[in-house]
């Protein structure tokens, strides 16, 4: 039985876990740096070691530190909660030889599935429609070249290595191929210290839409639908909802069924999230596999109510998940608030949070780490909270999330806030009408 677990994360998501792991009678260590150490995770958790300054490669990322601090505190088990560590094999690998159970898959599989052109090859084995592209890593610029001709533009460039849109460039024409190769290659060896890039077509007008599952150490899994992840900005995510407007009962079934059959043939284990990139004719490719929780993964569980880290946890101590799939009951949209000014090209604005007052009220949850007087460093991703809500359907829960927002007050720092208000205004927004260029003709 897992007794103690270490959490190798920070903020809301540290919280997030720390909760589940108190209802569950387990002990818990936070670990900090010191630009963290009056975050509420720290306060909240059983046992908390400091473990290095702020830059990440010295604390955060920094494995020994992280691996003394669970020695010292005999914990048992290690979270990696989701960004940092959470998808790094090595780090899985060290837990597994150092007799501590890692809350996710074995290090084998997020090797695997983390390199992006290993992972489409094995979804190419397994059966699931994948884009066309390269069968591995390009060579070299000719090559790419003559794939694109090949295929047919617009292709993207994307890094093997990569997440959070880094390494990734769309390339309408063979003038613009070379520029957006070098861009690529330096942008993903500055990320990723990986520079190898492969090539998609780029599908035009694509839906974004992700299968969450979650499988265990006996070959079951489940599926809990889909998420509609399409409003992006450089590829990162600002709003998820479930279910998707776009989605209906029969494509939902065959990409669920498309998501087990690729976690089965995998032999997944943990939550995992399969992303697919859907067509406007409701074709869907596979994108890639995260081999972590999401952040987004709040509003599945308020539409199935299944909570997600208690059965990651679950599963790392050997239960078996019950193979049968879950379907939303609700409709459930989330805004990802962020420090942030959106009139400054989304500036990051770090600083001391002066008043804070959180949406409350039925159908509202608020996930977030921050309080009036805590100061937000500039150190880290600038998600400061996760505003979700839910109602029966999508159009009250839209009309649920404008009264929330306008509710949200957090003065002393600049917030995303007005503009996720204005999306909920917006008309094509409303109408579902949207896929993943919609961030390119929205005005805020």
């Amino acid at each position: 039985m897992i007794k103690k677990v270490l959490i190798a994360n920070r903020g809301e998501i540290a919280l997030r876990v720390i909760r589940s792991c108190n209802e569950m009678g387990i002990k818990t260590v936070a670990v900090y740096s010191t630009a963290d150490k009056e975050s509420l995770h720290v306060r909240f958790a059983d046992e908390a070691v400091c473990i290095g300054p702020p830059v990440s490669k010295e604390s955060y990322l920094n494995i020994p530190k992280i691996m003394a601090a669970a020695e010292i505190t005999n914990s048992d088990a290690i979270h990696p909660g989701y960004g940092f560590l959470s998808e790094n094999a090595e780090f899985s690998k060290i837990c597994s030889e150092s007799g501590i159970k890692f809350v996710g898959p074995d290090w084998k599989m997020i090797q695997k599935m983390g390199d992006k052109v290993t992972a489409k090859e094995t979804m190419k084995e397994a059966g699931i429609p994948t884009v066309p592209g390269s069968d591995g890593l390009l060579n070299s610029i000719k090559e790419g070249k003559d794939l694109a001709k090949k295929i047919g533009y617009p292709v993207i460039l994307k890094a093997t290595a990569g997440g959070g849109g880094k390494g990734m460039r769309i390339v309408n024409s063979e003038n613009e191929f070379e520029n957006a190769w070098n861009s690529a290659k330096a942008e993903s060896e500055a990320s990723f210290s990986n520079s190898g890039l492969y090539l998609e077509k780029f599908i035009v007008e694509p839906r974004h839409i992700e299968i969450q599952v979650m499988g265990d150490q006996y070959g079951n899994v489940s599926h809990l639908s889909e998420r509609d992840c399409s409003i992006q900005r450089r590829h990162q995510k600002l709003i998820e909802e479930t279910p998707s407007p776009f989605v209906d009962d029969e494509l939902r079934d065959r990409m669920g069924q498309a998501a087990v059959k690729a976690c089965k043939f995998i032999k997944y284990e943990g939550a995992g999230t399969i992303e697919f990139l859907v067509d406007i004719n409701k074709n869907f490719y596979f994108m890639e596999m995260n081999t972590r929780i999401q952040v987004e993964h709040g509003i599945t569980e308020e539409v199935t109510d299944y909570d997600l880290i208690k059965e990651q946890i679950k599963v790392a101590d050997g239960v078996k998940v019950s193979g049968k799939h879950y379907y939303p009951k609700l409709h459930s949209i989330e805004c990802r608030v962020n420090a942030e000014d959106p009139s400054a090209n989304f500036r990051p604005s770090p600083g001391k949070i002066t008043a804070l007052h959180k949406p409350g009220g039925h159908g509202v949850r608020v996930d977030s780490h921050i309080y009036s007087g805590y100061t937000i460093p500039p150190n880290y991703d600038s998600m400061i909270a996760k505003l979700i809500v839910s109602h029966q359907s999508r159009e009250e829960a839209i009309v649920r999330m404008r009264r929330a927002l306008k509710e949200f007050i957090i003065e002393g720092i600049e917030t995303t806030i007005p503009f996720h208000i204005k999306i909920m205004n917006d008309k094509r927004f409303n109408e579902g009408n949207f896929t993943t260029n919609f961030m390119d003709t929205f005005k805020y």
